[in-house]
């Protein structure tokens, strides 16, 4: 689990940093049809959950 969130994690940090480099990220182009708001929503999300799964998980073997 601490590589899943660590994978997520790293998904969502550069999901919230390509925009502002005028790039997309083909696997997470989907979002953005339900518009901006939305999508910054979820990319956080994304973040968010990665970020709390390698916490929990970061001193487990």
């Amino acid at each position: 689990m601490k590589e899943l969130g660590l994978g997520l994690l790293l998904l969502g940090l550069l999901s919230l940093i390509l925009p502002f480099l005028g790039m997309k990220s083909m696997l997470l182009t989907w979002i953005d049809q339900w518009g901006t708001t939305v999508a910054w929503v979820i990319r956080g999300g994304i973040t968010l959950l990665g970020l709390i799964l390698y916490l929990a998980y970061r001193n487990r073997d």
